[in-house]
């Protein structure tokens, strides 16, 4: 079924075109990524479908009984109520069903109703309908489908109670994430849903999408989300689209694979005017000739002739040199213990080494205290207790994922040119024109810039300092595809040494040589990339999992080595057991079968069977003697066995 059709929509803001007749299909069941530069038009796309803003040109064609979900990015879930209050508000159409079905329940009760077999009956109808619509709609369940969403977020039922006006931006975030996802529409709608999620949550978010009911249409710059996620890449570029059927790999290489079929076509075309041309011009003059020439010329004139198929469009670029060689230690942290307000983060004081050349990716749940430790080491923040030492001719480079580093009220031109005022201006021009600052783009203010700007334009700042140590908190953060590639390319070919926070687990198996976990209980160090961690890590929930049933297979073993004699007392033990056991159940069953005739006996008396409640009341308790009665039979039964 189709969900939704984008029949050559078009965009403008004031006299700059967007989006220009593009063209968008969902349905059910399709897992849809929109993929492009920053300033492409992709959310201003999703807002367009979403409603929440208007087209210029083309139509949107959806069936009106379709729902949408929408979650722009960064739209933190504002309430002052608890999360579990929050979350149990999607479900109010439930509730007021339960509320219906106790009301209907408390009529059929009265002597009025269930005397009238008319009024009875319509009763019961509505009550037969009202508790299916609310099964079918999920009304059994969707407290334990809260409990899964909000779990998956990375809360505990600690945090239940919580108000969500006290949490961070992040945790708004997720919690915004989540009540989108408990409300199930036909078209989820999600622009950058992987923001704020540590590596766990992620890898569950990826594994609710896959198995979601309804169809998906994403913006993501996280290669690995979007592998493990679509079928379908839609990509903009230069206003117009373009359709690959595929995970985000699987695009790459359909791309790749057009531009190279049509540069061959271009080529071959401009070879065949070019003999065409030569023809033309040898013979157009000569008596024997003219009449081929003039064909040739007809010919060229009706020739629909092929644009030069262009390639990416312009992309940062840039690389990070070093002024001077650190020495091979370059950084030495033991009995250190990091936190706020003297309360530390971790239970366990971290050791470790970081020797020149090495490039380590520092993981971890949100909260637990990466960015704490980069700030530490950098001296933002004061450690708690043990030492930090660097090397010789250690120079630190640092990138705040925050941005807080750079001055809002400054232009972007003099972000730059303050910090190095001996170098000439068409030379702070020429860096930022490498970071895709243009024209007028270096007389903007900092604080008009988007993210995806700031994060350039920090990246500049950071490739002037000629740093031999760089460190990196979430550098990936507002970058868009191209971009991080650019930079993942530039690290790679960086001479010195580097430690990163970071939650794109792409970025980090191309440039971790090592990967350090913190958790709570402490710092662990592996000795590899990403994979390599998840690996070691696997290996080590078997190891812990094969030691626990080899544990459980030496009990059996010391067991059976017991000496006969024990065995014999063992099993005559048993066996009186057995027996005392069946002798209760026998009593119990005597006691059972007595209460059920009991209460057969008084479902007979007028007084009680003209009295609806009552009736049911004691219909239940007969129930639930019959059903503990059947129990009892079944284990008398397997006892004699």
């Amino acid at each position: 079924m189709i969900l939704l059709q984008v029949n050559n929509i078009s965009k403008y803001f004031g006299s700059d075109i967007i989006l220009s007749n593009i063209k968008l299909e969902v349905q059910t069941n399709d897992r849809v990524a929109i993929v492009g530069r920053n300033g492409a038009g992709k959310s201003t796309l999703l807002k367009i479908i979403a409603g929440e803003i208007s087209h210029d040109g083309g139509e949107l064609n959806k069936p009106k009984d379709v729902t949408v979900g929408y979650l722009a990015q960064n739209s933190g879930l504002q309430s002052d109520r608890s999360i579990w209050e929050e979350y149990y508000s999607v479900f109010n159409h439930l509730v007021e069903m339960q509320e219906s079905m106790r009301k209907l329940e408390h009529k059929m009760t009265q002597e009025e109703v269930y005397s009238n077999q008319v009024v009875y009956d319509k009763i019961m109808n509505e009550y037969d309908h009202l508790q299916f619509t609310f099964k079918e709609n999920g009304g059994y369940q969707f407290e334990a489908d809260i409990r899964s969403i909000i779990s998956g977020l990375g809360f505990s039922n600690e945090h239940y109670e919580t108000k969500i006006s006290s949490l961070s931006g992040g945790q708004k975030t997720r919690l915004a994430l989540g009540k989108l996802l408990l409300t199930k529409p036909d078209l989820l709608i999600l622009d950058e849903p992987t923001n704020h999620l540590d590596i766990d949550t992620l890898s569950w978010l990826e594994r609710y999408l896959q198995t979601y009911p309804g169809a998906v249409l994403i913006v993501s710059h996280d290669r690995y989300f979007l592998d493990q996620v679509v079928n379908i890449v839609y990509e903009i570029s230069n206003h117009k689209h373009q359709r690959f059927v595929g995970n985000y790999s699987k695009y790459l290489d359909l791309k790749a694979a057009q531009y190279e079929q049509e540069l061959k076509q271009f080529e071959k075309q401009q070879e065949q005017i070019s003999k065409l041309e030569d023809f033309v011009q040898r013979n157009i003059a000569r008596a024997s000739t003219t009449k081929r020439a003039q064909s040739r010329r007809k010919q060229l004139d009706r020739m629909v002739r092929m644009d030069k198929p262009q390639g990416d469009e312009s992309s940062a670029n840039f690389s990070f040199s070093i002024e001077r060689q650190s020495g091979n230690d370059v950084l030495n942290v033991q009995d250190l213990f990091i936190g706020y307000n003297r309360v530390p983060t971790i239970d366990q004081p971290m050791q470790f080494l970081l020797n020149r050349g090495d490039s380590v990716a520092l993981v971890g749940p949100n909260g637990v205290g990466k960015s704490t430790l980069l700030k530490t080491i950098i001296g933002d923040l004061e450690k708690l207790q043990g030492n930090i030492d660097f090397g010789a001719n250690v120079f630190i480079g640092y990138y705040d994922q925050e941005q807080a580093k750079l001055t809002s009220n400054k232009r972007v031109l003099d972000e730059l040119w303050d910090d190095y005022p001996l170098k000439p201006e068409q030379e702070i021009r020429t860096i930022l024109g490498n970071f895709l600052f243009s024209g007028d783009d270096v007389t903007k203010n900092v604080s008009s810039l988007s993210g995806g700007e700031k994060a350039r334009l920090a990246l500049a700042k950071l490739m002037m300092k000629k740093a031999n140590f760089l460190i990196l908190d979430e550098p990936t953060n507002h970058l868009d595809l191209d971009s991080k590639e650019v930079l993942e390319n530039a690290l790679l070919d960086y001479p010195g040494t580097i430690l990163f926070v970071s939650h794109d687990r792409y970025f980090m198996n191309r440039l971790s040589t090592k990967t350090f976990e913190l958790a709570k209980e402490g710092l662990s160090v592996y000795l590899g990339d990403y994979d390599y961690y998840q690996f070691k890590k696997n290996e080590a929930f078997e190891k812990e999992q094969a030691e626990k049933e080899n544990s459980i297979q030496q009990t059996n073993q010391v067991t059976t080595s017991l000496s006969d004699y024990q065995q014999d007392k063992e099993l005559k033990k048993k066996l009186r057991q057995t027996q005392r056991r069946i002798e209760e159940i026998e009593g119990h069953i005597a006691q059972f079968e007595k209460e059920i005739e009991i209460i057969e006996l008084e479902l007979c008396k007028p007084e009680v069977y003209g009295n609806f409640q009552l009736v049911q009341e004691i219909t239940n308790k007969k129930n639930e003697y019959e059903s503990s009665l059947i129990n009892l039979m079944e284990e008398w039964e397997s006892l004699q066995e």
